[in-house]
């Protein structure tokens, strides 16, 4: 007997057709189910078309009005559940009704007590439209969690569970979108399984993905960090080698110019490049001293990229909250501040799981 959980803000475009498809599939397959659509007050029209679908599907309508959120939209769907298996998944047809049989089977057959849906294993697809930036983005993203878990795509939507195994929801503080992640990270899972999906692009209705739920990921990284690796020492010492090298960047960046009257430009970069083997040096010798020394050139050079994408989220943070929040506007400082958290926090993440990662074969 299963659930299917389907969050549904602003999705009155989708609602008939997905709900149907999701019955017809698991009544063909002889799977009992519900199915619960849980809005967060649309105001789009969902109610009426619930009202009418209600009379020929097993369909549940939850309305929510306060704490408003795609995670906590999933989590209050799973609370209402009438059966034990429980499938989350998305209302734009991204996850394709027809693979439901495999994902429920795979956990009933396999052993499996936790089972996603994948675009990155093999027989995994992602759909042609997805733009260049997009298909880079969700691959730093997948990147940023390998040290919370080892599946090939934690960032999917499209996942099945047993509702006993659900985490406490006193440990639960999902941010944005990805509740997968959350509940994987947070619950007790032994044997995780992923099967191939080919994710398409929704044809109705429009897209939330965009600037905010990617600052609400960065958001909930630091979360789920700070859940699993609760000392955070070496974060601190990290963080300390960063604010020498603002010292020393600042102190490159004017000195050139003062005394030998360099362009700011070539200054900046200049200075740039100072700072960032400071750091290097110093993290190799002091935060990260018991791990693996690898060849200096390869490991410097992999630090200075790392280096480069903290900056990249550093600026991105520092131009979103600028760019779209008043309150930053008349605030820059406070905008520049929590810009340098957030790309030393990045900086720290890829130096910590890939720059000075142990590597047996490294010398």
């Amino acid at each position: 007997m299963i659930s299917v959980i389907i969050p549904v803000y602003k999705e009155a475009e989708n609602i008939a057709a997905i709900s149907a498809e999701v019955n017809r599939v698991l009544s063909n397959a002889g799977f009992e189910h519900e199915i619960i659509l849980v809005d967060d007050n649309s105001q789009d029209g969902t109610e009426k078309i619930c009202a009418s679908l209600i009379k020929t599907l097993p369909l549940k309508l939850i309305i929510r009005k306060q704490n408003k959120g795609l995670s906590l939209s999933v989590i209050e769907g799973i609370e209402n559940a009438a059966y034990q298996i429980i499938v989350v998944m998305d209302a734009d047809f991204s996850h394709p009704p027809s693979a439901l049989p495999q994902i429920i089977n795979t956990l009933l057959k396999d052993k499996a007590d936790f089972v996603i849906g994948s675009r990155y294993i093999k027989g995994g697809d992602i759909d042609k439209n997805w733009g260049v930036f997009r298909r880079i983005n969700s691959k730093i993203a997948t990147l940023l969690t390998k040290p919370l878990t080892k599946v090939k795509d934690p960032m999917s939507g499209f996942f099945c569970f047993y509702k006993k195994s659900m985490p406490d929801k006193k440990i639960l503080s999902p941010v944005g979108y990805k509740i997968c992640l959350e509940i994987m990270t947070k619950g007790n899972f032994l044997n995780i399984k992923e099967i191939p999906i080919r994710f398409t692009d929704r044809s109705k209705g429009e897209s939330k993905f965009g600037l905010k739920e990617q600052f609400n990921f960065i958001l909930h990284l630091i979360k789920l960090y700070l859940f699993v690796y609760p000392n955070i020492k070496q974060f601190i010492l990290f963080s300390a080698v960063g604010a020498s090298g603002f010292v020393i960047d600042i102190s490159v960046y004017v000195g050139l110019q003062k005394l030998f009257n360099a362009n700011h430009i070539l200054a900046r970069g200049l200075s740039f490049w100072v700072a960032a083997s400071s750091n290097w040096a110093l993290n190799r010798n002091i935060t990260f001293k018991a791990e693996n020394k690898s060849l200096k050139l390869k490991q410097w050079t992999f630090f200075l990229i790392a280096s480069l994408l903290g900056f990249s989220a550093n600026f991105g943070i520092y131009y979103f909250l600028t760019k779209y929040i008043p309150f930053f506007e008349k605030y820059l400082i406070a905008a520049f501040i929590i810009g340098i958290f957030f790309g030393l926090f990045i900086n720290f993440i890829l130096s910590a799981s890939f720059v000075f990662k142990k590597n047996k074969s490294d010398k």
